[in-house]
């Protein structure tokens, strides 16, 4: 395993040990749940916007590192955001981790996302990575019902 492999892994076990703005999210404009049945995850996200700007997020939930680490790089990369920004996020975000690996995907403004680029590689692991994010847009769109992978 190379050092920048090695440095990749550390930070998605990082945030999911320690995950970023877990919790419920008091006076949430918006929540919805998510689920992962081929892995077993599941979050409740929870939303505050202005408008058309996420003020707050976070979730609340359990799930497999890599749906954990998404789910609170995710909620980091949010904060501050129109919803136009956090389609294009999304759209940047879910090309990486749905690529073939010899695609070139511009990583601008993912942040530490970027670092689950290799999920790529374990397409069974993709749903794992973008759970947050199709629960993220159907919350969004004011969807009521409980978004699913399957």
């Amino acid at each position: 395993m190379s050092d920048i492999d090695e440095l990749y892994q550390e930070i998605i076990l990082d945030h999911s040990r320690k995950p970023r703005n877990f919790g419920s999210l008091e006076g949430a404009d918006r929540s919805l749940e998510g689920y992962n049945p081929l892995c077993g995850d599941r979050i409740t996200l929870y939303l505050k916007l202005d408008q058309d700007v996420v003020t707050d997020v976070g979730f609340e939930g359990a799930g497999c590192s890599i749906s954990r680490a998404s789910t609170s790089m995710m909620t980091q990369a949010i904060k501050g955001k129109t919803r136009e920004q956090v389609e294009a996020l999304f759209q940047t975000f879910h090309r990486l981790v749905t690529r073939a690996l010899d695609d070139e995907v511009d990583t601008q403004g993912l942040g530490d996302l970027e670092y689950l680029g290799g999920v790529a590689q374990f397409p069974s692991r993709v749903k794992c990575a973008t759970l947050a994010w199709h629960t993220l847009r159907a919350a969004l769109k004011g969807d009521s019902e409980a978004v699913s992978t399957e």
